[in-house]
C-alpha cells in the first residue's frame, strides 16, 4: 500500500499526525494509496517555511519570477500525458479530459508570465508643488488555497500561478480524494526554479483547513467547492481578517429558443451534462425549452445521443465519454436524488439506474438520467446533483424561461441557444449570473478574463484568474513625495492642501 505524503521546503514529508485517508480508484472500488492528514503542528510547519522563504522571493524581480514560470509551462507540457494519467487514475476522468484539466490550468499560468506588465503601479508627476505621487502593488505574505477533488490541476493553477507570480508564498491543501497532482506540481515548480518554501503541499481535512483559517501568518485563502462550505470558510477567514474568495456551488440552466438550431442544442447538452459524469461546477444540470414543441423536438434529439453515451474507466479508450464519480458517497447521493426525482413526478425519460459495467462491478459509475417536466419546486432542480443528469423543466414563454435561472439561488454560469441577436443580446444583459454563454454551452472564461459567480455561488468581491488574480494577491501601497529644493526650517500645524 503507498503512503502518500506532504510537500514541505521542497521535501516530501510523511504525515506524523497518524490519520490518514483512503485514495480510491473510483473505477474499481478498490484503495490504492493512504494520504496522510496533516495536524495544526504540520500546517505550522508548512508556514513557518513559507513565511522564511517569502521575503526573497517578493524581493525578486518580476520579470525573473515570469521565467520560472515559462519554464512550468514548458515542464507541463512535458509531462502533459504523465499528469494526465495519475489525474484519472485517482478521479476517474477520461484522458483527454485530465488533460483538459492541465491545460485549462496552464493558460492561467501562460498568462501569470505578463506580471511584469500586471503589476505596474500608477504615477502622477507634479501632483502638487514639488510633489510626485506614485502607487506599487506588493506581496500579502503567505497565501492559501483549499481546492476540489474535481479539478486537481486546473484548480491549484489557478490560485498558485497569479499567488506566486505576484510575489507570495502559497500552501495548498487540495482534496484528499486525488492528491497525486498536486505534489507533481510543486515538484514541476522547484524543477523550474522556484526556490523552496515558496509552494507547500499540505494534505488534509477539516483539521488542516480549521488550522489554515486561524493562523495570524497567512493573509489569504482562496476556495472552491459546496456552497455551505464556502459559507464556513468565507465567514472564519474575514473573521480571521484575512482576504478570501470562496466559490460554492451551482445550478446552471441553458434555455433553447424555438429558433436555436436543435441539433447543435442536443449535442451541446450532452457534452455539459454529462461530460466529467457532471462533476463540475460549470456542468448543464437544467435545460429549459422554450415552448412544448421545442422541448419535444429537444427531447428527441437528446435520447438517441444520451443512450450511446459510452460510460466506463479510463483504461477503455479514448472514446470512452465519462467515467465513474469519485466516491461510493457520491454515487449514493446521485441515486438518492434520481429516485427523488421519481417520487415527486417527473417524468424519467432515459433511465441509468440498473447500469452495470462488466469487470468493474465494484465501481463507483453512474449511468446517464434524463429527466423531463420536472418543475422548480422538485429536489432535482434545487439541488447540486453533481452527476450525470440533466433535467428538462418547460417553460411556455422566454420570460418564464429567464425567470427561472434569476430566481434560482446559484448563478454561477448559464447559456441560450438561439438565432435571435435581439433575445441573445436582452438575455446576457439582464441575466444575474456570473458567466453566460451564448450558443455556448460551458461558457468559462479564457485566462486573461475572470471566472466567478454571482448568488450563492461565490463568496467575496474579487473573481479567479485574469485581472482580479492580480488585484487578490497584492495590496496597493500609495506613496506621496516631496523633495525641496532648498532647505525649509519650521514645522506645517496646518492640514496641506493643495495650492
Amino acid at each position: 500500500m503507498q503512503e502518500m505524503t506532504h510537500y514541505l521546503n521542497g521535501e516530501h514529508v510523511k504525515g506524523t499526525s497518524g490519520r490518514f485517508a483512503d485514495v480510491m480508484n473510483p473505477a474499481t472500488g478498490e484503495v490504492q494509496a493512504k494520504v496522510p492528514l496533516a495536524n495544526g503542528e504540520e500546517l505550522n510547519k508548512a508556514v513557518e517555511y513559507a513565511a522564511a522563504a517569502q521575503p526573497k522571493w517578493a524581493a525578486t524581480n518580476p520579470q525573473r519570477r515570469a521565467r520560472v514560470l515559462m519554464k512550468f509551462v514548458s515542464l507541463l507540457n512535458r509531462d502533459m500525458d504523465k499528469l494526465a494519467e495519475a489525474l484519472s487514475r485517482e478521479h476517474g476522468k477520461t484522458l483527454p479530459d485530465a488533460a483538459g484539466d492541465v491545460q485549462r490550468g496552464l493558460e492561467v499560468v501562460e498568462y501569470c508570465i505578463g506580471a511584469p506588465e500586471l503589476l505596474k503601479g500608477d504615477f502622477t508627476d507634479s501632483a502638487g508643488p514639488g510633489i510626485d505621487m506614485y502607487s506599487m502593488r506588493q506581496a500579502l505574505g503567505v497565501t492559501a488555497g483549499i481546492t476540489p477533488f474535481n479539478f486537481p490541476a486546473m484548480i491549484p493553477m489557478w490560485m498558485f500561478a497569479p499567488a506566486i507570480a505576484c510575489g507570495n508564498a502559497f500552501i495548498l491543501k487540495p482534496s484528499e480524494r486525488d492528491p497525486s497532482v498536486p505534489l507533481m506540481l510543486a515538484e514541476l515548480l522547484e524543477e523550474a526554479g522556484l526556490p523552496k518554501g515558496i509552494i507547500q503541499v499540505v494534505n488534509g481535512d477539516k483539521e488542516a483547513v480549521d488550522a489554515i483559517l486561524h493562523h495570524d501568518v497567512i493573509q489569504s485563502v482562496g476556495f472552491v467547492g459546496s456552497t455551505p462550505i464556502a459559507e464556513y470558510i468565507y465567514a472564519t477567514g474575514c473573521a480571521n481578517g484575512k482576504r478570501v474568495q470562496c466559490f460554492g456551488g451551482a445550478k446552471n440552466h441553458m434555455i433553447i429558443m424555438p429558433d436555436a438550431d436543435m441539433d447543435q442544442a442536443a449535442d451541446a447538452l450532452i457534452g455539459a451534462g454529462y461530460g466529467a459524469a457532471g462533476e463540475r461546477c460549470m456542468a448543464i444540470s437544467v435545460a429549459v425549452p422554450v415552448g412544448d414543441e421545442t422541448a419535444d423536438r429537444l427531447i428527441e434529439k437528446l435520447v438517441p445521443r444520451i443512450e450511446k453515451l459510452k460510460v466506463g474507466p479510463y483504461t477503455a479508450g479514448n472514446d470512452v465519454d465519462y467515467g465513474p464519480v469519485v466516491t461510493a458517497a457520491a454515487k449514493a447521493n446521485i441515486e438518492r436524488l434520481v429516485q427523488t426525482g421519481i417520487d415527486q413526478g417527473a417524468e424519467l425519460v432515459v433511465d441509468g439506474r440498473d447500469f452495470k459495467l462488466q469487470g468493474y462491478e465494484n465501481g463507483y459509475f453512474v449511468g446517464p438520467h434524463l429527466f423531463d417536466r420536472a418543475t422548480k419546486d422538485m429536489d432535482i432542480y434545487k439541488q447540486e446533483i453533481f452527476g450525470p443528469v440533466l433535467t428538462c423543466v418547460r417553460a411556455q414563454t422566454y420570460e418564464e424561461a429567464i425567470g427561472l435561472a434569476m430566481d434560482h439561488e446559484y448563478g454561477n454560469g448559464t447559456a441560450i441557444y438561439t438565432r435571435d441577436g435581439d433575445a441573445a443580446r436582452d438575455f446576457a444583459n439582464r441575466i444575474n449570473v456570473g458567466m453566460v454563454g451564448i450558443n455556448v454551452p460551458i461558457p468559462v472564461p479564457l485566462a486573461y478574463h475572470t471566472f466567478g459567480g454571482w448568488k450563492k455561488s461565490v463568496f467575496g468581491d474579487l473573481n479567479q484568474h485574469g485581472p482580479d488574480a492580480f488585484k487578490f494577491y497584492t495590496r496597493t501601497k500609495t506613496v506621496t513625495a516631496r523633495w525641496p529644493s532648498g532647505i525649509k526650517e519650521g514645522g506645517e500645524f496646518s492640514i496641506p492642501v493643495m495650492e
